[in-house]
């Protein structure tokens, strides 16, 4: 038995849920607009900060784009339009769905069209991601007051310690970067990648020291991305023809 992940039904429940989170982000527009001219703010500054606000929206939101589309190519558009949208974020939802894929013996390199494969690949990407609004009203309050003595009591050992998990929750997505440089140069795809966006974002933060502009720093996210993606393309099609050379 097989399915279609874009079908026009899971394009509509896709669709309600999307209509549900903006309706609730256009309340909470209007109350903050209405409680802004209480407290006597002017139109025009409430008019300069939206715009500013929607403008740099776009940076995060192209990331969140290309995780859409790179995940429609294994699970169709509504799955990850849904996830992307509402609660997922880029690094976890494609490290989650490769995971489950390679779990049960497939990849996100073709259309998922099998039922039970595609719901196995659902239920962990939406299993996983649970804990995160349970856990941070449980515990994040308590996190954050140890985090701020910490910083209190020793300033150079507070950034010892952040950039510590900082660096704790990169090492949990290299595995996947380095999980197959024992199969040869085409394995290291993935590492030099991973270098060639690394190099575009120092080149931003570079940049935003030299010249001071803040966009750079906004955009810089998506430009490493974008730039990663598109010159992994040639970078694949070289490794992948010297590989078979030498073969």
């Amino acid at each position: 038995m097989s399915f279609n992940p874009n079908d026009g039904f899971l394009y509509g429940l896709t669709a309600v849920v999307i209509v549900i989170v903006i309706a609730q982000s256009v309340f909470f527009l209007a109350r903050a607009m209405r409680r802004a001219r209480q407290l006597g703010i002017s139109s025009a500054t409430l008019k300069n900060t939206v715009l500013s606000s929607a403008v740099f929206t776009i940076a995060p939101s192209v990331a969140i784009l290309l995780g859409v589309i790179a995940l429609s190519k294994a699970l169709g558009f509504p799955f990850p339009w849904l996830r992307l949208s509402v609660i997922g974020a880029l690094t976890y939802e494609t490290t989650a769905a490769a995971s489950a894929a390679s779990a049960i013996g497939l990849d996100l390199s073709q259309l998922i069209d099998d039922p039970k494969a595609f719901t196995t690949i659902a239920w962990v990407m939406t299993l996983g991601i649970i804990p995160g609004p349970i856990l941070v009203p449980l515990i994040g309050k308590k996190i954050e007051s140890g985090v701020a003595k910490i910083g209190k009591g020793d300033l150079k050992w507070n950034e010892y310690f952040m950039a510590g998990l900082f660096l704790g929750m990169i090492s949990a997505f290299l595995g996947v970067v380095f999980a197959d440089v024992t199969k040869g140069i085409v394995g290291w795809i993935p590492v030099f990648v991973m270098i060639i966006s690394a190099l575009l974002m120092a080149l931003c933060g570079a940049i935003h020291k030299i010249t001071q502009k803040k966009w750079i720093t906004d955009y810089a996210l998506p430009i490493s991305m974008l730039g990663a993606m598109a010159l992994a393309i040639p970078l694949t099609s070289f490794i992948t023809a010297a590989a078979g050379g030498a073969a």
